[in-house]
């Protein structure tokens, strides 16, 4: 008995009775161990890797009063709903309950009969809220999407801004700061704002790579649109658009030529947007055109592909956007079109935003380097992987690399370049190096005295984007630094060096690079084969899920996810105990749902 109960883990105890889950996935475990000592916890990991369970487990086995702050009131009622189907006496506060309804869970929250309440960083940082729950007995805090903290992220909320005051506020309670995007400006300036430095930071690797990797040059999107799909009859996906009126033309369109598809975005009302999420849920062939309101908080598994339609706003958002796709580990497929006008459109959004100039001077900054990924002349994973931080060799998985582009020698242009950033001190941005390039006598040139160089006006034969274009592929191949902590500056890294020396040479794309594969890509398969009467059996599954879920008045994905219907479709449970055994099960779920799943499953025997 003594052995046993030295043996005796409370988390995997956690993870098992409460969540149905055997074991912990990468990074789990290790983050839940530092927030049980007390420590402050960043961890950054991919999108569909359990970042939710590395707080939820410590929550439950701390005991007590656990904050959660979530930036999407639809993100919170799902996730509660989802902990409260396991078993976990979790609850919200916010806007879209009634008066009477929130007052009834803080009394719930004060009477310690609540374990996890997620709030809103605005309803949680008021002074009359902080000075109530300073009086209970808080054990840890968690902040999810904590990107949002940082005015370089992906998806910066000032609200969250005001988070920094918790620390001093609950000096002894672990705060855990999570994400699923953040480069290494953005992960410097949570760790600066949130926890003053004082944290433990856990990134897992950022790669991918069952996700192939493809940029086309926008022609007529309709059409690449469709004949891409058309490559993926009865998949699943999710085709990302930049306005709301594009998501509803992109999905008429598509439902025209037979093609099972649904819009989402923000402008819907809540019941049209649950009724298009569960169906997209629910249905095998789903195709859901949407903008970037959809995707935080789905867990459907089996979505083969991303299509951009339009230019994402940064690498981190194309990341985190792409990461919806493939969850299961099977193929899938990343597919973005790039044109002209996306570029201009964002640097307008960029410029009318109501932001500071040196907000806008970084998103034009992080606008480049997504620029600098479409134009890669080598391996497409190389360049987005380098931007988090990461090293790898060429894939083999994107289109670059299946595909070579045609490059031609540009070591001369290179060496032009070079000379321009090395001669006018390696702390100027592109703008100022072209305009020496191109021998433009502006102020800044003549006051820096830079118009007398021997390399101004050696590039004046070419255009403006041409040199734009060739500095991105160099900025891209490694040979030049773009400072995104500072102010933009160019530097020359050692490779770049080598080649001023004349070792090497420089090859990049001449010509519009974003073409489409001379090799059509043929549909992926899922990571899971099932026969014919498992596939009929998982449909029988989905459509109880989703009858279960309307019943409940949640979305589908809160019941079970799919990994969850796909195991019992391979496993075919006949009892109790076997369904316990089921990924995803749990002593709250086994309960509620063991009879109805069991009876769904015999019928097909």
């Amino acid at each position: 008995m003594g052995l046993a109960r030295e043996k005796r883990d409370p988390k995997r105890e956690v993870l098992k009775e409460v969540f149905g889950f055997d074991d912990f996935r990468p990074g789990q475990e290790q983050a839940m161990d530092a927030l049980l000592a007390g420590h402050n916890v960043l961890t950054v990991m991919p999108t569909g890797s359990g970042k939710s369970l590395c707080f939820q487990v410590p929550a439950l086995v701390l005991g007590g009063l656990t904050i959660v702050v979530s930036p999407l009131v639809a993100l919170m009622r799902d996730q509660v709903a989802a902990l409260r189907l396991a078993g976990v006496a979790a609850e919200t506060i916010n806007s879209s309950q009634e008066r009477d309804d929130n007052i009834a869970v803080w009394r719930r929250a004060t009477a310690g009969q609540t374990r996890l309440l997620y709030l809103a960083p605005e309803r949680l940082m008021t002074e009359r809220m902080l000075e109530a729950l300073t009086k209970l007995d808080v054990r840890l805090i968690a902040i999810d999407e904590a990107h949002c903290i940082s005015q370089w992220g992906p998806a910066f909320r000032p609200e969250y801004s005001t988070l920094s005051r918790l620390r001093d506020l609950f000096p002894k309670v672990p705060i855990a700061a999570l994400t699923a995007t953040a480069d290494e400006v953005t992960r410097a300036d949570i760790a600066a704002l949130l926890f003053a430095g004082k944290v433990e930071t856990l990134v897992l690797g950022f790669d991918r790579p069952n996700i192939r990797l493809t940029v086309e040059t926008k022609q007529n999107w309709k059409q690449q649109l469709l004949d891409f799909v058309q490559r993926h009859e009865g998949k699943s996906g999710i085709v990302y658009c930049l306005s709301r009126k594009r998501t509803e033309t992109a999905a008429e369109f598509l439902a025209q030529n037979g093609i099972r598809s649904l819009p989402y975005h923000a402008g819907m009302s809540k019941e049209a947007r649950e009724a298009n999420q569960n169906a997209f849920m629910t249905e095998p062939s789903m195709v859901m055109a949407a903008t970037i309101a959809f995707g935080m908080g789905i867990d459907k598994s089996d979505v083969r592909f991303v299509f951009h339609a339009d230019l994402p706003g940064s690498l981190e958002a194309y990341y985190q956007e792409i990461g919806r796709a493939g969850r299961d580990g099977g193929p899938a497929e990343a597919h973005m079109l790039f044109g002209l006008g996306d570029i201009r459109m964002r640097r307008m959004f960029i410029d009318e935003e109501n932001a500071g100039e040196e907000r806008k001077r970084r998103e034009h900054q992080r606008l480049n380097t997504l620029l600098g990924y479409c134009e890669a002349p080598g391996c497409r994973r190389q360049v987005l992987l380098g931007y988090f931080g990461e090293t790898t060799q060429p894939c083999g998985n994107c289109d670059i690399c299946r595909d070579p582009a045609e490059l031609v020698d540009g070591t001369e242009d290179a060496c032009k370049a070079l000379m321009a950033v090395r001669r006018t001190g390696e702390r100027y941005g592109a703008a100022h190096i072209i305009d020496v390039l191109r021998g433009i006598n502006t102020e800044k040139a003549v006051s820096s005295g830079h118009c007398n160089l021997p390399v101004f006006g050696s590039g004046a034969t070419r255009k403006k984007e041409e040199w734009q274009s060739l500095l991105r592929q160099l900025v891209a191949a490694g040979l030049l630094h773009h400072d995104a902590v500072g102010f933009g500056g160019l530097s020359i890294a050692q490779s770049g060096d080598a080649l001023l020396r004349g070792n090497g040479e420089f090859r990049y794309r001449a010509a519009s690079p974003h073409r489409r594969s001379k090799r059509e890509v043929r549909a992926t398969a899922g990571a899971v084969v099932l026969d014919d009467q498992q596939s009929s059996l998982l449909t029988n599954l989905k459509e109880l899920r989703l009858r279960l879920a309307k019943q409940r008045r949640v979305p589908a994905y809160v019941i079970f996810s799919d990994r969850t219907l796909i195991d019992m479709a391979e496993k075919r449970p006949r009892n109790k105990d076997e369904f316990s055994q089921v990924h995803g099960v749990g002593a709250a779920k086994l309960k509620d749902f063991a009879e109805a799943f069991l009876n769904a499953i015999q019928m097909r025997e």
